[in-house]
């Protein structure tokens, strides 16, 4: 084993000790080492990163700080203004701890890919290594390709794939790594100061960003492998039968913990398949039925990597930037506002706005609803949701939203609009969920939950008329999608 005398890890959506590439390869390598974060938030406002997710890291920093304390590697929380001050930020910690050689686990979105190779390319002039390593993804990107040695463009052919290499390798969870041994320990200068880069440590002040409280998302390693186990142990052979109905505690609500990195996909799947052991043979089970939600966040990924123009604001298909949309500044804020008059696609705006997090049923009819009947241009939808979300992901947010607009890979067809009143009268019958969220609707009765206006005592509602009529607008969407493509 080749020992540089110290290392630094730098920490970004990967913030945990368990099962961490970056930081098993850093262990093995050096030493000692000492861990970074830097927050950026120019960076964040240019991304609209939801002020209740930095919350969050912000919560989970001082965990990871305890976590990194116990296998003697102090972390450094530093803040710059953007991706462009990065390099240099990186290279003042090297400097100031004589480290060789720096090591992280790759981000696959293309600010973040540049912001990587200008780090790497700046270090390398100062004869220090840089290590970027695949972890996000059971199985890198550009590892599952089509017979031509494509990266597939169609969901259930690259799940075949990906299944059948997941057989051939598996995918094993990797331990904490041993602690460096205190004779090696680096020591940042007492904790919370200024180091000698003259940048002071921030893990115990808020960042000079917006913050909302995530309280309700506990960040702790037992609180978060609990939620694991349970789901695992309780839900999954039941999640096919009752993820759709967002008024049942039917899903996971691991997506914070996995677009941030506090827990691993291999971790979810290892879980999963002790529970169920069988579940890659049983297509019908609720088990396989959440693996494939694993698949299709790996899927989401891999595009990325392959389609770059996906993490810069282009559609997937080419034909769909001639679609004529409609600018509605009114009816983009009554949709944020849960103001629309159809009370499903408004009590799952609310949840949203309230809570940063949204059923995942829910978000494929509020965005069907924007980019369909209010025929709004699906980059201000990713935006707003991007900018409520706990769990905001770009390859996955940007991915639903293009399925939704029928504007990306494998998407629902331009033809096939949801009915906002069907989805809402299948998967929230009684209107339970409708009336948590809408307290408007609290005393109008079953038959007429779904479409209020229609109740004989709905003068007496403080709540609005439907701002579109499904049918024609259904209509027009249609039209607009077959001249944008040329189908006369």
């Amino acid at each position: 084993m080749s020992h540089n005398k110290s290392g630094l890890v730098w920490f970004r959506a990967d913030l945990r000790t368990v099962d961490n590439t970056a930081l098993l390869a850093a262990r093995e390598t050096c030493d000692s080492l000492v861990a970074l974060y830097l927050a950026t938030p120019m960076q964040w406002h240019e991304h609209h990163v939801a002020p209740i997710q930095i919350d969050f890291i912000h919560r989970r920093l001082q965990v990871l700080r305890e976590q990194l304390r116990a296998l003697n590697i102090p972390l450094q929380v530093m803040e710059v203004a953007d991706f462009s001050e990065v390099p240099a930020a990186v290279l003042s910690l090297v400097d100031e701890h004589q480290v060789g050689h720096v090591f992280c686990n790759k981000q696959y979105e293309w600010n973040e890919l540049q912001r990587d190779h200008q780090t790497g390319h700046l270090l390398s002039q100062h004869q220090i290594k840089f290590s970027a390593f695949d972890d996000s993804c059971v199985i890198p990107p550009g590892e599952v390709l089509t017979q031509k040695g494509d990266p597939f463009k169609v969901y259930t052919p690259f799940r075949r794939e990906w299944i059948k290499q997941f057989r051939m390798q598996g995918a094993a969870v990797q331990p904490v790594p041993a602690a460096v041994e205190a004779s090696h320990a680096l020591n940042l200068s007492n904790g919370s100061s200024v180091g000698a880069s003259g940048i002071a440590d921030k893990v115990d002040e808020p960042f000079t960003y917006p913050q909302t409280d995530s309280m309700a998302w506990p960040v702790d390693e037992e609180a978060i492998r609990q939620r694991l186990l349970t789901f695992c142990e309780e839900k999954a052979e039941d999640y096919h039968k009752y993820r759709d109905f967002p008024a049942f505690d039917g899903t996971s609500c691991l997506s914070p913990y996995l677009a941030l990195g506090l827990v691993s996909p291999r971790q979810c799947l290892a879980v999963l398949l002790h529970e169920a052991p069988n579940c890659l043979d049983e297509p019908e089970s609720g088990a396989f039925c959440w693996l494939n939600e694993l698949v299709w966040r790996e899927f989401y990924r891999h595009l990325m990597v392959a389609f770059p123009q996906l993490s810069r604001n282009q559609p997937f298909i080419a034909w769909t930037r001639n679609v004529q949309w409609q600018e509605s500044d009114k009816a983009l804020k009554a949709w944020q506002q849960g103001l629309t008059g159809f009370p499903i696609v408004d009590a799952a705006m609310r949840q949203l706005k309230t809570t940063g997090w949204m059923h995942n049923r829910l978000r494929m009819i509020t965005a069907s609803f924007l980019t369909k009947d209010l025929l709004i241009h699906w980059q201000a939808g990713e935006q707003w949701f991007f900018s409520h979300l706990i769990d905001g992901d770009l390859a996955a947010n940007n991915g639903g939203w293009q399925w939704a607009a029928s504007t990306g890979t494998d998407a629902q067809p331009y033809f096939r609009v949801f009915n906002p009143t069907t989805q809402s009268e299948r998967f929230d019958p009684k209107g339970e969920f409708i009336r948590k969220w809408v307290h408007e609707l609290k005393d109008v009765p079953d038959k007429y939950i779904h479409e209020p206006h229609k109740w004989p005592g709905a003068v007496t509602l403080k709540y609005p008329k439907p701002i579109v009529d499904h049918k024609a607008a259904r209509l027009r969407a249609i039209d607009r999608f077959k001249l944008a493509k040329g189908d006369n």
